[in-house]
């Protein structure tokens, strides 16, 4: 993606990513509180200006990543190819996303990405931004649902479903990436979880959203 875009966007992306990384550094070594939006400007290099260019709070600039991904659930489902089910669609993008050790699914060890999980878990501002992300996907993924099937009650009880066998399993990848194992020793056992997971929601999500 980085190679199709002009060299105003790649700037920009290279700018954004930088400011990201600089900040998950000064967050993990001082606390999220204690580091001023000047603070990380200095460190980046860049002015104080810049940075609200690109965000409007420290939290939108610890969790920028986090939040590219809250309408992928929703995507998936509607970009799915005729004939398959809604579960089974998210099922088969998770499993790939393992596959590829995306830190969307909790499967990738970047020492910025472990960084930022636990400070989720240790700022309770963050921890409120990333739970409202939680609940936005939910949103976006049950109108998608709605949208398809015209009940808007049961596509919330869909969604739920589907999105709480996945933030199980991404919690319990981000869980054991933080006691120190590895995305390779984890993946084969993420994996068989996945199906599982998946398993027991296509239990009683069977033939509900079937294009």
């Amino acid at each position: 993606m980085t190679q199709e875009l002009g060299l105003r966007e790649r700037k920009k992306l290279q700018t954004r990513r930088r400011l990201w990384s600089v900040a998950i550094d000064l967050f993990s070594e001082r606390g999220f509180d204690q580091v001023s939006v000047a603070e990380i400007a200095a460190a980046a290099d860049v002015s104080k200006m810049t940075v609200f260019n690109y965000v409007a709070t420290k939290e939108d600039l610890a969790l920028g990543p986090m939040e590219e991904h809250i309408g992928d659930p929703a995507r998936v489902v509607r970009e799915r190819a005729a004939g398959e089910s809604a579960v089974a669609a998210l099922r088969r993008h998770f499993i790939e996303a393992l596959g590829a050790h995306d830190a969307s699914v909790g499967l990738n060890d970047d020492q910025h990405v472990v960084r930022v999980r636990q400070l989720i878990q240790d700022t309770p501002a963050l921890l409120i931004r990333a739970h409202s992300f939680g609940a936005r996907s939910a949103d976006l993924l049950a109108a998608e649902l709605a949208a398809e099937t015209g009940d808007p009650v049961i596509a919330q009880v869909a969604a739920a479903q589907l999105l709480g066998a996945r933030n199980a399993l991404i919690t319990e990848n981000h869980r054991r990436l933080l006691t120190g194992e590895t995305p390779d020793a984890m993946y084969e056992d993420a994996v068989a979880r996945a199906e599982a997971a998946f398993d027991l929601v296509e239990n009683g999500l069977r033939g509900y959203a079937v294009r």
